[in-house]
């Protein structure tokens, strides 16, 4: 954030940051039957400990300018010692520092947690952003009540997640989002029907709060004489249009108000209408949060073309909304399972879309970096490049030279399973293909990747070839058995990954549905 996106650049920001939970989030891929055991990776872990990234985080806040959050973070210092929660807590308060920063002054945030932290996050937010600036606390039901007694819980159930709304400044940008109005008030209210065009309407008050002392006139309308909401000339030309009833002879005049003519009812910051993911629209991302989430909070602190930041977007849900509502984004994540997920995510969607991805490799250099920093990071961005899942997280040792999987419908329409090994070392040699060749018997697959940052020997090549081929059952066409492909050669698109595939991948990775055909994004940064 510091170094690519200016000050008061960003209208709107999203954060659906970890809960502190101290728990470990799967995310599940799409996979046949009988492979779903194997289709599952650690997304991220939500454990935090004090330690030297964190004692060098809350030195930095101690230096920043924000006195009412250095007084803050010291006082949590003081109360809660040096553990786990203050840990996390120091986390984001360096980041909400950083979005307070970024954000436009009549921009707004939305911070999506739940009641393990909330308590403390809420004080956070006060200190970033002021307390008058603090707008509500909006409670979002997440599911249905469930019987947690039989899991041993002694307590009420927690069904609801909280987001909390902050501004910048007192002037915000805001549209009211409205409701379907309850059947039981529709009968109550709207009993009223209009002869020949049988339009519902009910009778609403028309005289004026507080009389004179308020500025409401006062005249005779039907033989009745009040102070009135509306001047003599509007009233004359409500009657003229019809909108004027007197139900009796003497009764008070009241106004005839259509159900059709109203937007509904004002949203309030109770949310039971959105239901949890489920169903076509999982990607498999064990925190994803539902579409009509997003469109909500995006619809009513943003306008088209304003720009929307999620700095923890996991799997793209608030990216995927922002460019099917219009807005120019910017998502943000750590890990490159995330990057890659979202990534493929927005080109189901929107066929046409054109983003660019900063902090993943461009070329050679930047792929060699990558994987003497982090391996695992560069496993699972290689397993990317050939659009494979990653296999079983970080558990060396325990994968038998397995790094990712595909898998793939030939012309008979059966599964198939491709196995693909990652190196990322200077040194490969010709024994790492025959423990290749071994794993995909072992595994029964049909084929095998072997993707190398360095550039493959002339034994190691001949080693390949003497597998042989996989041969469409259907079409007849061969399909070298193992395939070795190198970094550079997938980055520089001279190389790829060949096999049939009917399924175009869906068998490999869950698919968004298509969403409505969009441009390419404007330059952001």
């Amino acid at each position: 954030m510091r170094e690519q996106i200016k000050d008061e650049s960003v209208d709107l920001i999203y954060l659906d940051p970890p809960f502190n939970s101290a728990r470990d989030y799967n995310m599940l891929f799409a996979s046949p039957k009988g492979e779903q055991s194997e289709a599952q990776i650690v997304a991220f872990k939500d454990s935090w400990h004090w330690g030297e990234q964190a004692e060098r985080e809350f030195s930095e806040i101690g230096r920043g300018k924000n006195t009412d959050a250095i007084e803050m973070i010291q006082a949590f210092r003081q109360f809660l010692g040096k553990n786990d929660m203050l840990a996390y807590l120091v986390m984001m308060a360096n980041r909400l520092l950083e979005l307070h920063r970024a954000l436009k002054p009549t921009g707004s945030l939305y911070l999506h947690c739940d009641p393990t932290a909330s308590h403390y996050l809420k004080i956070v937010l006060d200190a970033v952003f002021g307390k008058k600036n603090y707008r509500t606390e909006i409670s979002w039901r997440r599911s249905s009540a469930h019987n947690d007694a039989k899991q041993g819980r002694v307590q009420y159930g927690n069904i609801r997640d909280i987001l909390f709304f902050y501004t910048k400044s007192s002037n915000w940008q805001w549209n009211w989002l409205y409701t379907k109005y309850d059947q039981d008030y529709l009968k109550k209210m709207y009993r009223h029907t209009e002869p020949g065009t049988n339009r519902r309407y009910r009778l609403d008050n028309l005289t004026g709060p507080g009389g004179a002392a308020t500025g409401h006139p006062s005249y005779e309308v039907m033989g009745v004489t009040r102070y009135w909401r509306y001047s003599k000339e509007k009233m004359d030309e409500l009657i003229s249009q019809g909108r004027i009833v007197q139900t009796k002879e003497g009764n008070v005049p009241a106004y005839k108000r259509y159900l059709d003519e109203m937007p509904g009812v004002p949203l309030q910051n109770d949310w039971n209408d959105i239901l949890p993911v489920s169903g076509g629209e999982s990607l498999g991302y064990p925190t994803q949060k539902p579409l009509a989430l997003l469109e909500r909070i995006i619809s009513a602190s943003s306008n088209e073309g304003d720009v929307v930041l999620d700095p923890f977007c996991g799997c793209g849900t608030a990216v995927q909304d922002a460019q099917k509502l219009k807005r120019q984004w910017i998502g943000i994540d750590i890990t490159h399972l995330a990057i890659t997920l979202i990534e493929k995510r927005l080109k189901d969607a929107f066929p046409e879309i054109g983003f660019e991805v900063h902090g993943t490799p461009k070329d050679l250099e930047g792929a060699r970096d990558l994987a003497r920093r982090d391996k695992y990071q560069f496993q699972w961005w290689a397993c990317s490049l050939v659009n494979a899942q990653p296999y079983q997280g970080k558990k060396k040792g325990a994968d038998g030279s397995i790094d990712g999987l595909i898998f793939f419908q030939d012309d008979t329409k059966a599964h198939r399973k491709i196995v693909v090994s990652v190196k990322g070392g200077e040194n490969v040699e010709v024994k790492m293909i025959r423990e290749l060749a071994q794993v995909v018997a072992r595994e029964q697959a049909e084929m095998g990747l072997f993707i190398t940052l360095t550039q493959p020997t002339k034994a190691m090549v001949e080693e390949a070839v003497k597998e042989g081929y996989y041969t469409n059952p259907v079409t007849g066409k061969e399909y070298r058995k193992l395939q070795i492909l190198t970094i550079a050669g997938l980055l520089d698109g001279s190389e790829e990954a060949k096999y049939p595939d009917l399924s175009r991948g869906a068998t490999t990775f869950k698919k968004a549905k298509v969403e409505a055909k969009t441009g390419k994004q404007e330059d952001l940064l």
